[in-house]
Parts: C-alpha cells; structure tokens; sequence
C-alpha cells in the first residue's frame, strides 16, 4: 500500500485484491517453486512481481514490473536466485506506488544481518508511525506502508529478532499477512484477527506459506492448516518448527469477500471451497430476490459460479450469454478516455443469438461505481434483451477498505450515494437486488451473523471496521476525505 496516498482513485470498477506472498524453507529450488507459487497468485496482484532467496550466506533479489511469466520464466532468472529459501510477492499497486522501488519483498541489513518481507494487507496507522520514525532520523526508501515494519523491527531494542519483529507487530494497527526472511529462517504471521489469509503446507522436508491454497496445490505441497490469526509461526533453516501467540487468543474477522470475489475459485477458504460458496451465495440471492426471466446470465468470469447457483435454485436455464475475452489489457492504463469507454465492448461482447427477445437475470460479484454495470446492462439491451434484471452475490459495498484493498473513496462508492431504486435506474436495469448480508452469512456456513461480533470482517457492506483507523481519523479532522453526506431517494 502507498502510505502517501492511501485514499486514491481508479479508473476501474472491481475492488481489487492489493497482492499475493509465497515462501518455501527446504526445497532445492525453493525461487523456482516460489515463482510457481506466485503465478497461481497472479489474480491478487498484476502489476508487480519480487523474489528474494537466501542461501546460506547471502541474500538475493529479482524485481519486476508486469506478471511473473514475463519476469522469471527463464532459466537465467531462477538461476540469480540460489538457495533452499526464497520468499516472493505479486503486487497491485495504488496510485503513485508502481515503481520497482515499493515491489517486494523489501530487503534491509539490520544489526542481525538481512531481513526481507513481503506483505499482504494494509497498515491502517503507516502514516502516523512514519512520520515519528522519520522525526527520528529514520530515512525511507520507499512509499510502502510495509517499510514501517522493517523500520520498527530495527529500532526496537529487545535482544532477539523474534522479540523485536513481535514489539514492532505490537505497534501497527489494521491487516498484515507477513512471509519474512532471515538468516536464521523464515517467519510467517497474520494479524491478531486473521484479515488477510494466509495457509502452511508441506512438500517433502520443505515448509511452504502462501495466501491461498492453490497455490499449494500448484506446485504440489499439502496443505498441513490455515496460520491462525495472531499466530507468528517461526521454521529454522534446520526445518524446525514452532507457534508462538503474542497477541493471545482472539475471534478471527477474516475478510468476507474473499469468498466473493479475491480468491480462487478452486482455493479453500476456512475450510470451505470457495466455489461451493459462490454458488451457495448464488442459491441465497435466488430465494431472497427472484426475477420472472428466461435465462440466467453471468457477468464473467467471476460471476459464474453464483450465476450457477441462482439458476439452479431458480429453475431457470444457465446460458452464457456474455462471451469475454481473455487477451485484453488492464483497462486504467488505457490513454484516453475514448479508449476507456470501450473497454467493456473489448473485454465483453454479448451472445446476440442467445439473448434477442428473452428476459435476462444478470449477476455479478459486486457493484462499486457502477460504470461497468451500466455498460453491460446497455450491451445486453443492444443485443435485444426484452428485460434485464441484475442481481448482484453480495451485499451493496458502501463503506471504503482500509485492510489492502483498493477501494475508491467512499464518496465514489455508488451504494454510498444512493439506494437500491437509485441504483438500478443508474444503471438502467429493469431491477437490481444484492444478496442480504445475512443470506451471505448462511452462505459461508454461519446460522447468522453475530451483530455483537461478526465472525468476518465485512467492513465494506456494515461499515464496522474491527480496528482502530488512525490514519483515516486524521485525515478526516483534517478535512482531506470527500465523504457522502446521505444517500439518494
């Protein structure tokens, strides 16, 4: 995350995932098995790809802009990288923060010699700790919110690198997945509420981290369990392992949209598949919002298997009725708006022979500002769509993320602004209608949602961030956040 700008602006309209960590302690070719990893992660994070791996006595590092095919398909690339320890990160970067100087893992020489890490989630107090480390005399080399740990660790003054990593932890507020490297091992941890996921596997006599199961399953480790939130898990070079729980023992808030939308469809979440809960989540919509239709659409790709759902509760036939394509490029670095404005017709193009004349069911993941679904509501008519009703697999999103996801301010927030009715003649559907947050609960298995502690984060639809925001609170004494004063009627 970049800590001078962590309210910025997109072009684009899905919430995105801010990025991916893989580390291997043990494996022979632990860069190549890393670069592996990181490539089933390429959905969390597309702009940006690092490696950093240890053998024995030194530390190295490869860094690039783009996806990690284009940066460590070849053999010269994984051979710079030598040793049995290697840690890697694909990253999607906030406005300002793109350069090679905030791709990760970031690397520092401490008093105990090297430290890398990579980090998933976002630091909700990076602005505050900062400015107290640079008053200080610490100088900053990058613009990420994951160089404050690095600082904190430094500066701490407890006699072992675990202990100093624990005091800075102790410090921060907000999310963090953390792989971290050292001469000594590898440390893996989540935060005291387990917002960002994080699971351990085993391959061979190799241990291995990663924020999502398939890349487990990628390079062929199984997986052992999730990292528990709270838990810091320390692997020596040796192989090895114990769990250490500064932070007690709390209720998890693990982040809800990861079933919706950032994970893999055929990762495990919580012990759930997530496909199993988009079609669940599917199911729920169907039975809380019905429409009198001919076909169940999805917006693809990541609409399918709640589009599944719904139409088999529904009874209603699945058709795919968007055709994408899949070789198109990311569309906020388009240089026009023109280009921008058709990049739905690039991405989507409507099945005309299948949609003419019926009355359609659109559904999508997710509505953030809502210019994508009045594109695509206007596609399906264009084709001839007699009706079109879009039923979105989860609740409106109507409150900023502040745990590494990037989200538009909230005054840019379409649920923000207006209510559902407002919302569907924006988009100029015949109806709109979002899974309730319960129906979502039920999804994921829970009976109900626990009002006095949700069992997720679900910051984005309640508005109940389960930690303090003390860089957002500042902001806002000092008038820098756009913040919507009601909703439209």
């Amino acid at each position: 995350m970049n800590i001078t700008d962590p309210f910025h602006d997109r072009d684009g309209d899905k919430l995105r995932e801010e990025c991916g960590i893989f580390g291997v302690l043990g494996a022979r070719d632990a860069a190549a098995m890393a670069a592996l990893g990181l490539h089933a992660l390429q959905h969390r994070g597309q702009e940006a790809v690092g490696i950093t791996s240890f053998d024995g006595r030194e530390f190295y590092s490869r860094r690039g802009i783009g996806h990690v095919a284009a940066n460590f398909s070849s053999g010269q690339a994984i051979a710079e990288l030598p040793g049995m320890m290697a840690a890697g990160h694909v990253r999607y970067s906030t406005t300002g923060g793109s350069g090679l100087r905030n791709v990760q893992p970031l690397f520092a020489d401490l008093a105990s010699g090297g430290f890398a890490i990579a980090h998933n989630g976002n630091i909700s107090n990076a602005m505050f700790l900062k400015r107290d480390l640079v008053q200080k005399g610490a100088i900053f080399q990058s613009t990420s919110d994951t160089e404050v740990i690095i600082h904190l660790v430094a500066t701490s003054r407890y006699p072992t690198l675990l202990d100093r990593f624990v005091d800075a932890l102790r410090l921060v507020e907000g999310a963090y997945s953390l792989i971290c490297m050292t001469p000594e091992g590898m440390i893996a941890c989540r935060d005291p509420l387990g917002i960002r996921p994080l699971v351990m596997g085993k391959l061979g006599d190799a241990v291995v981290f990663a924020s999502e199961t398939v890349a487990l399953d990628v390079v062929g480790a199984e997986l052992l369990r999730e990292v528990e939130p709270g838990e810091l898990i320390q692997v020596s070079l040796d192989g090895e392992i114990s769990s250490h729980r500064p932070f007690g023992d709390q209720a998890g808030r693990p982040c809800i949209f990861e079933h919706v939308y950032f994970s893999r469809p055929d990762s495990i979440m919580g012990g759930r598949s997530v496909y199993q809960v988009r079609k669940a989540i599917g199911a729920e919509l169907a039975v809380e919002a019905p429409a009198d239709a001919d076909l169940v659409i999805p917006v693809p790709d990541s609409g399918v298997p709640a589009a599944l759902g719904y139409a088999q509760q529904s009874g209603l036939p699945f058709e795919l009725g968007i055709i994408r394509s899949h070789y198109v490029g990311r569309t906020f670095i388009q240089p026009s708006d023109g280009a921008r404005n058709l990049d739905v017709k690039r991405k989507h193009n409507a099945n005309r022979a299948l949609v003419e004349g019926k009355r359609i069911v659109l559904i999508d993941d997710s509505i953030v500002r809502g210019t994508t679904s009045l594109k695509i509501v206007q596609m399906m008519r264009d084709a001839g769509a007699s009706e079109v009703h879009m039923r979105i697999a989860s609740p409106p999103t109507e409150h900023s993320c502040f745990y590494g996801v990037d989200t538009p301010e909230r005054s840019k927030l379409l649920a923000a602004r207006m209510d559902v009715e407002a919302m569907a003649k924006f988009i100029q559907a015949d109806s709109l209608a979002f899974v309730s947050i319960e129906g979502l609960y039920r999804a994921v298995g829970e009976a109900q949602r626990n009002k006095a502690c949700p069992q997720y984060c679900d910051a984005c639809f309640s508005g109940e961030y389960p930690t303090r925001l003390t860089d957002m609170a500042e902001r806002e004494d000092q008038g820098q956040l756009a913040l919507p004063v009601g909703k439209v009627a």
